[in-house]
């Protein structure tokens, strides 16, 4: 007779707070992701999306104000136990969050930031965010192609992606408060966006921080880079790059969720 086997259950979805609040520049990008980060939880099945969602009203009104800081409160330490991980999606500005320290101290604790775009343009008055972060935004020029260097192709945010990547069109960001040993690049440009003098640029890129793990890029300001919707006006970026795009920010939250490591 044959010996029984049994037959693990797959493993349940890991939970995202996904936070699209700003008090900065609000990009008009942001429901895209909020989109896209919901479809690929959902079509992976590897983890669910809840969101604070930037408030109703005028931003800076008294009223305003305090909702944010009641929208905010999913970041407290008591309410982060319900969550593995955080997404910063094109925040900006300094957020009132309830308990700064307590979110570095869930973090280091075992637990995922991934940060989108300008999250490197949120919290300048906190120097810890941008030591935790791994850089913090300077500025950038017109939106240009750019040729990304992959400078690691094992890693699931990039094991999709040749020796290089090309997209058409994108914003790109410079960095101050960065330092490339204290990082793993993942995506890097060799010559300065604008001016294309040789040099180390960064884009994208991943570090421990404790046992938790932080995965960065600044790609994103394109609606049609983030979203393959065939619909979009004004396309520049093709539905290919889209989709490239979409793997790439997945890869980055499997890693610092732990569901996928590099080989």
């Amino acid at each position: 007779m044959a010996a029984l086997t049994a037959t693990p259950l797959s493993a349940a979805p890991k939970n995202l707070l996904v936070v699209t609040t700003t008090t900065g520049f609000r990009h008009s990008s942001i429901p895209n992701l909020e989109k896209v980060l919901a479809q690929l939880g959902q079509q992976s099945g590897e983890f669910t999306v809840d969101y604070v969602h930037q408030p109703p009203g005028r931003q800076g009104d008294p009223v305003w104000q305090q909702a944010l800081k009641d929208a905010l409160q999913k970041l407290s330490p008591e309410s982060l136990k319900n969550y593995d991980g955080v997404v910063f999606a094109s925040t900006t500005g300094d957020l009132p969050i309830p308990d700064p320290q307590g979110l570095v101290d869930w973090l280091k604790a075992g637990h995922a930031f991934i940060g989108i775009h300008s999250a490197s343009d949120t919290f300048h008055k906190w120097p810890e965010y941008a030591q935790m972060l791994g850089g913090e935004f300077k500025g950038h020029g017109a939106q240009v192609g750019v040729e990304c260097l992959n400078e690691d192709p094992q890693h699931p945010a990039n094991a999709h992606l040749g020796k290089t990547w090309t997209i058409a069109l994108e914003e790109i960001y410079e960095f101050k408060n960065y330092d490339p040993a204290k990082v793993h690049d993942l995506l890097i440009l060799d010559k300065h966006p604008q001016n294309k003098a040789p040099g180390h640029f960064p884009v994208t890129w991943s570090k421990p921080f404790g046992t938790g793990k932080i995965f960065y890029t600044s790609l994103g300001h394109r609606e049609d880079l983030i979203d393959t919707d065939p619909e979009l006006k004004d396309r520049k970026n093709s539905i290919e790059i889209s989709k490239a795009y979409q793997q790439h920010i997945l890869g980055g939250i499997e890693w610092a969720l732990g569901l996928k490591a590099k080989p």
